[in-house]
């Protein structure tokens, strides 16, 4: 699912993203659909013959994947075909409802754009169905369960999860004379200093860890869970400059800065391979270690199987040591739009991937990502070796956090990592002040969306 994968969302472009946005805007109110009256529609009777539409991202070996799991509901319903549409994206899933022609089940990468979808009614409210067939969401951990949610409206479900933890290459740590993975930013500065190699002119030739943003799955966001890091006040407001967490994450990365040099860095990362390539950097052996999401290990064990590398929680600011054991999480999301042809059959097969344990089993083993409920963690069925076991127990052990659920889409996102850009730059000289900057932006989109423009 490279879901949303922070890598896969990412890259899937946030500009483009950016448009799904004013789709999604233009979408609000324009279509009503079998069940505008509030209530859950009936589900379909076991000989009823119907086709339910699927739009998702997924592609190539993937969408073989979950079009198997999509089919699984055919075991209670035989007579449901299932038309899955891939390579949909969220801009034809907002131009197909403000159309008035959606797809009954909507599957997509990009959680954070939830919130704009349950503000204006695209997705459809899901509480009708859970309380009808007596739903006990308590299965899906609390993180899981905050970034499916908007206000306290449940307009979809988790299909899937992506965890992020710390990647190490074994035999770069053991000639440096390290025996186990650093546990806080210190470590982490000392084993960057230790694994890092410098070319004859001084230029980068391994990378101990790159602090380098936004790159790979350096995102703040990725981050800023390791630090306990949040983004919003108790009024839900933009809380950046008021939080000690923040300037700790943003010290920290430039202090790794400061240890290659910005120009250094900047030529170094132009030439590493692409994210989802084998010629990734971490494959390579140019970059010792690295924060990123379980499905790494899928790619690691396809293009460089020869490689020696563990996984850990990753490391936590010094000021926050309880924060070890948690990381950032997010995930694929699925759905019913406002003017779904048959809701009733779509949340029938919603149930299936989301909470059916078998289904979330088959899928996270074809698709290496996390399952989103705890039975489905905890069935034998679910393959995992010592690698992927770590992002398991990131996934149930309590410490998750997820980005917030906001109308904004991804324009807090965009405007922090676009901040770390230039602070990392030296183009911030005041930490403070940037941060509150960042804070009236973010305020100024949110109060514009709450004002209904």
């Amino acid at each position: 699912m490279r879901s949303i994968r922070t890598p896969k969302k990412k890259a899937r472009a946030l500009a483009a993203l950016a448009g799904a946005a004013m789709l999604l805007t233009a979408c609000s109110g324009a279509v009503s659909g079998p069940e505008q009256d509030g209530e859950a529609a009936p589900a379909p009777a076991a000989d009823e013959s119907l086709t339910l539409t699927v739009y998702s991202k997924f592609s190539s070996r993937e969408y073989d994947v979950v079009t198997k799991g999509l089919n699984n509901l055919k075991q209670k319903f035989p007579n449901i075909e299932i038309n899955h549409e891939g390579n949909q994206d969220d801009d034809k899933l907002a131009a197909s409802i403000r159309a008035g022609n959606p797809p009954d089940v909507a599957i997509s990468f990009y959680t954070d754009n939830l919130g704009t979808w349950c503000d204006n009614g695209s997705f459809t409210d899901l509480a009708p169905y859970l309380e009808r067939d007596g739903i006990d969401l308590n299965i899906i951990p609390e993180a899981v369960r905050s970034y499916t949610e908007y206000q306290g409206q449940r307009c979809a479900m988790p299909m899937l999860a992506d965890v992020y933890g710390f990647y190490y290459n074994k035999e770069m740590l053991a000639e440096a004379g390290i025996s186990e993975p650093p546990k806080n930013t210190s470590e982490l500065f000392e084993y960057t200093k230790k694994l890092t190699e410098f070319n004859p002119d001084g230029s980068i030739k391994v990378a101990g860890f790159l602090p380098s943003m936004p790159f790979y799955a350096n995102q703040a966001q990725i981050w800023a869970p390791n630090f306990g890091a949040t983004w919003l006040d108790e009024q839900g407001g933009s809380n950046l400059a008021g939080s000690p967490e923040w300037k700790e994450m943003f010290r920290f990365q430039q202090r790794l800065v400061d240890f290659y040099g910005y120009e250094n860095l900047e030529r170094f990362t132009a030439g590493l391979g692409d994210e989802f390539s084998a010629d990734h950097a971490f494959h390579r052996g140019e970059v010792a270690m690295m924060i990123d999401g379980e499905y790494r290990t899928a790619f690691l064990k396809d293009q460089t199987p020869e490689l020696d590398y563990g996984t850990a929680p990753p490391p936590v600011a010094d000021s926050k040591p309880d924060r070890y054991g948690g990381a950032f999480t997010t995930g694929t999301i699925i759905a019913i739009p406002r003017g779904a042809e048959n809701p009733g059959a779509a949340w029938e097969l919603i149930k299936q991937m989301s909470l059916d344990t078998d289904t979330l089993v088959q899928l996270g083993n074809g698709l290496r990502n996390v399952p989103s409920t705890l039975p489905a963690l905890e069935d034998p069925g679910l393959e995992a070796d010592e690698q992927f076991q770590t992002f398991l127990d990131l996934f149930s052990g309590g410490k998750l956090l997820p980005n917030p659920t906001t109308v904004i889409g991804d324009a807090h996102l965009k405007a922090v990592n676009d901040f770390a850009a230039r602070w990392q730059a030296g183009k911030v000289p005041d930490l403070d002040k940037g941060l509150a900057e960042v804070d009236a932006q973010i305020n100024d989109a949110l109060a514009q969306k709450s004002g209904g423009n």
